[in-house]
């Protein structure tokens, strides 16, 4: 990893004579090694959610999150993909960290995530006790002009008002945030994970909108 430091004297001074040293430890700054936990449901970016955890492969995985070891990535399953080769495995995936944990009284490890960035997958390997593990690189934020967010803003607060269990997952609520509501809306429709690939590569938050619009109406 290439750790950059600045200093902040020189930088107020002047930009040009900032002075830069790297530590090089062996991987890019833009990508990491990291866990993979195919799932059915999806969260994405800013979004929350509750697991069960009960495999061994996955048990180590949370354990290896926690202690700081390795970072794990949710992801979607491609129906269409062969385990074997792992293509099984949609190239987008969301990195999270542990925001909270518990024992359950069925004696399960409860966690709930918080998913941080958008990552590309590629080198999927699985390891002796069946956890996939990637290469990831981390994707910008999906950007562009989405003001008219009022009303899929105020369905989706109707939405999670209808159902406080998701509600109770976040500490706060942001239906006017455009980015926020429509990475939430991604996460709750039911459509292909096919096809929310494709709208999350679009990289155009205006077109994702007007897409969940006509959808939601």
């Amino acid at each position: 990893t290439f750790i950059i430091i600045f200093d902040p004297i020189t930088m107020s001074r002047r930009i040009s004579t900032i002075f830069i040293s790297f530590v090089i430890t062996g991987e890019t700054v833009s990508s990491f090694t990291a866990a993979l936990m195919p799932l059915t449901s999806h969260v994405l970016p800013q979004g929350r959610m509750a697991l069960r955890i009960f495999e061994p492969r996955y048990i180590r995985m949370v354990k290896e999150s926690m202690k700081g070891d390795r970072k794990f990535v949710m992801c979607m399953l491609n129906a269409r993909g062969d385990k074997e080769n792992n293509s099984h495995i949609f190239q987008l995936g969301s990195s999270v960290s542990i925001v909270d944990f518990d024992q359950g009284k069925d004696g399960f490890l409860g966690i709930t995530v918080e998913a941080k960035e958008l990552v590309e997958l590629e080198d999927i390997v699985t390891e002796d006790d069946g956890l996939r593990v990637g290469r990831c690189k981390p994707l910008d934020i999906i950007a562009g002009d989405a003001n008219n967010i009022e009303e899929i803003g105020r369905k989706l607060e109707s939405v999670f008002q209808s159902y406080p269990e998701l509600a109770s997952l976040y500490d706060n609520l942001f239906f006017e945030d455009p980015f926020w509501v429509t990475m939430r809306w991604l996460e709750l429709l039911p459509i292909s994970s096919a096809q929310k690939q494709s709208l999350l590569y679009q990289r155009d938050l205006g077109r994702v909108v007007s897409y969940l619009e006509d959808l939601i109406e």
